[in-house]
């Protein structure tokens, strides 16, 4: 018998994975239109609590006084880079010119980036409603509690690391990091979404070998989140090469990446294949309106539309929306195939 308190929980962890999902969309849609310096300064925009919307509600001298701050951001994020032995990386920090240019003021980059980060406040808000309501299991399941704050100190460390974003303008390596945070706090709230949903019940039964599926399932999870970190170095050759053409000639960019472009694609049809395999192994083993089942076919249509906006990035001159679409579908079929293995996890074999 699953308790209101525990139902207010499963409700509201349910939503926190969905608005963390939109909050990678925003995020998509931020890199996709070149606004991630809308904002020059963290965690205000332009020293307001609502952005301008015309140059002239800045400050005369705004850009000297948003270069000066980011350089002394970067000085201590540099010093904190030199505390864990990375020298040569914070050197590479204090000696990189582009972040002495300053941005031009542009109201609707400002706005998107606004955006972006109204929408990440709600996904904090909504991670504090859980640790408020993990509370209703610290009788039965203190891991949910435990894995609950975690994800606090994980959104403030993403949060921080987004200001690192900002004053570096657009380091890769940091944005590379900051998308793996946000599959962090995804797996954690899948994790706990789904503990909490399979405490009142007994764990699934079936007269078929599973120990082959939760391997291979694993093995795909992986490969995931192996494909999305490439998929993040091409996104940052692409930023370089759009950069050095002044966000001309849309349609020679991937032309331009080189092999990393290949790796990522090659990964993709290993990834496709991989997913093909669970899909049968799955069907073989489940019927109905089994939640492996249905999860199996989620994540099906997910592929679908992320291959889709794949071969529109690829070959359709690399399309703003395509880019957004890409990003969340990469994101959601992380989520769906963690979901999947969890599931899956608390299959055994009937014996007799």
């Amino acid at each position: 018998m699953v308790s209101g308190s525990e139902q207010r929980f499963i409700r509201i962890n349910l939503i926190t994975i969905i608005v963390t999902l939109l909050v990678v969309l925003a995020g998509g849609v931020v890199r996709s239109t070149g606004s991630g310096m809308g904002c020059p300064d963290w965690p205000k925009c332009f020293d307001r609590y609502i952005p301008p919307t015309d140059v002239s509600q800045l400050p005369a001298n705004y850009k000297e006084k948003y270069v000066a701050g980011r350089l002394k951001k970067n000085e201590k994020f540099a010093k904190y880079l030199e505390s864990m032995g990375k020298v040569a990386l914070a050197d590479s920090i204090r000696h990189d010119q582009s972040i002495t240019v300053p941005e031009e003021f542009n109201p609707t980059k400002t706005w998107v980036e606004y955006i972006n980060r109204l929408t990440g406040v709600v996904a904090g808000i909504f991670l504090l409603l859980t640790v408020i309501y993990s509370f209703t299991y610290r009788k039965k399941a203190k891991r949910i509690i435990v894995l609950s704050i975690l994800n606090i100190f994980v959104v403030g460390y993403q949060a921080w690391l987004g200001s690192i974003v900002v004053s570096t303008n657009l380091a890769q390596w940091v944005v590379t990091v900051h998308m793996l945070l946000a599959l962090v706090l995804l797996g954690i709230s899948i994790y706990t979404y789904n503990y909490a949903k399979q405490l009142n019940k007994e764990p699934s039964v079936i007269m078929y070998r599973i120990l082959w599926l939760k391997g291979f399932l694993l093995f795909t999870v992986i490969l995931s989140i192996a494909q999305i970190v490439v998929g993040t170095e091409v996104r940052e050759a692409i930023d370089v090469i759009a950069k050095s053409l002044s966000y001309s000639g849309r349609a020679s960019w991937i032309s331009k990446v080189g092999s990393v472009f290949s790796y990522h694609r090659d990964l993709a049809i290993i990834v496709l294949i991989s997913n093909g395999v669970v899909y049968k192994m799955v069907i073989d083993r489940f019927s109905g309106k089994a939640a492996p089942l249905l999860t199996a076919r989620y994540i099906l249509a997910a592929l679908f539309i992320q291959l889709l906006s794949g071969f529109a990035l690829a070959y359709i001159a690399f399309p703003p929306a395509a880019q957004a679409v890409h990003i969340l579908f990469s994101t959601l079929l992380f989520s769906l195939q963690f979901y999947l293995y969890l599931l899956v996890y608390r299959t055994s074999t009937y014996r007799q």
